[in-house]
């Protein structure tokens, strides 16, 4: 593991998943550097961690993650390393709650919810 990067627990999944303060970083083409830290909404569904992008499949991001498959977080005023992994099928419904019951008071909540962005999840896993 990176230095001064820690690794992703249950407790630190579960505490994520109730504020509203992540930054994700992808790396870059590289493999070796780390992208610069975007602030995004992250969900928690069955001890998972999910992210959408609001440009859906076009965000640069979102094709950093899918292509490189490891990177870093920043939440709950640590610093992770972790692998991303796309997401379909029926556990986009579980993320729409989710991103509902956290973010329902948002006037962006709808744009979160529609097919674009469910085509551009991903899980935000832990890295050995």
């Amino acid at each position: 593991m990176s230095k001064g990067l820690n690794y992703l627990s249950k407790e630190d999944i579960a505490a994520i998943g109730i504020n509203d303060d992540f930054h994700i970083a992808p790396y870059r083409a590289d493999g070796k550097t780390f992208g610069t830290l975007t602030w995004i909404w992250v969900v928690e569904v069955n001890g998972s961690l999910y992210v959408r992008a609001y440009n859906g499949k076009a965000s640069r991001w979102f094709k950093s993650a899918i292509s490189q498959k490891l990177g870093k977080i920043k939440a709950i005023g640590k610093e992770f390393k972790v692998a991303f992994d796309i997401v379909t099928g029926d556990i986009n419904g579980l993320i729409d709650q989710a991103y509902k019951e956290k973010y329902g008071s948002s006037p962006y909540l709808n744009a979160m919810i529609t097919q674009s962005s469910k085509d551009a999840t991903i899980q935000v896993l832990p890295v050995v």
